[in-house]
């Protein structure tokens, strides 16, 4: 998907911002503006929610770059967008967890450590599986919804498995054309429900709602450019 610089930024601040808010990151989305775009630190904010906020910038940058973004999904980019992400936040960057983790708000238990890397190789492998099987729009936003939920649920980090999972999930839409999935931090609640209860089916509803949103947003965008450009000509 062929998108602006100008919404590019907007996508990098506003990804960024609620992916890290949902896990209780407290910097604003105004701080996030100068911390993104202006590259100048706010007073007062602290040094790991400032990595975390710089770190996801770097992995948006690396994730949706068109060298990463037109490949399909492998366990290479899963690990390094995992380790840019953790950069200098965790000493297990970039490596699957090592102890039984859990997810706060859900009942149920994650994969063991020991079964990890098989679970993760058949996930990636059923996405790839699953993408050549489908081309409707609806179809495609299931399966980023359902391979995400799956993603949760396996929690395959010792840390940053929301971030994490919510990138790739975004790199399933965009690499088919389809228009990104911002989670804002103020429906954490209803997102957490979703995974607790793997309600695929209202989970996947959400994000056809949210994604036209976001269609439209990138369509305000193409227009405000067009008419500058029309606005400049000599």
């Amino acid at each position: 998907m062929k998108l602006q610089k100008e919404y590019i930024d907007d996508f990098f601040v506003r990804m960024s911002h609620h992916s890290c808010a949902i896990e209780n990151n407290m910097i604003s989305l105004a701080e996030t503006v100068s911390i993104i775009l202006h590259r100048i630190v706010p007073n007062k904010v602290s040094l790991r929610e400032l990595y975390e906020i710089d770190n996801h910038r770097y992995a948006m940058e690396y994730l949706f770059d068109p060298d990463t973004s037109e490949k399909e999904c492998t366990m290479d980019i899963l690990l390094e967008t995992h380790s840019v992400l953790m950069n200098r936040l965790h000493h297990e960057r970039g490596k699957f967890k090592t102890e039984v983790n859990y997810i706060k708000g859900t009942e149920f238990e994650t994969t063991k450590p020991s079964e990890t890397p098989l679970a993760m190789k058949q996930w990636v492998d059923n996405i790839n599986y699953r993408m050549d099987l489908v081309n409707k729009e609806e179809e495609i936003i299931q399966l980023a919804c359902e391979s995400h939920v799956e993603f949760e649920r396996i929690h395959p980090f010792a840390d940053g498995n929301g971030r994490t999972g919510r990138l790739m999930m975004n790199h399933i839409l965009l690499k088919n054309d389809i228009a990104p999935f911002i989670i804002e931090k103020e429906e954490k609640e209803k997102y957490i429900f979703f995974l607790s209860t793997l309600d695929v089916k209202g989970f996947s509803a959400f994000a056809e709602k949210k994604i036209e949103k976001e269609r439209n947003r990138i369509y305000s965008f193409q227009v405000n450019e067009q008419k500058f450009e029309n606005d400049v000509e000599p």
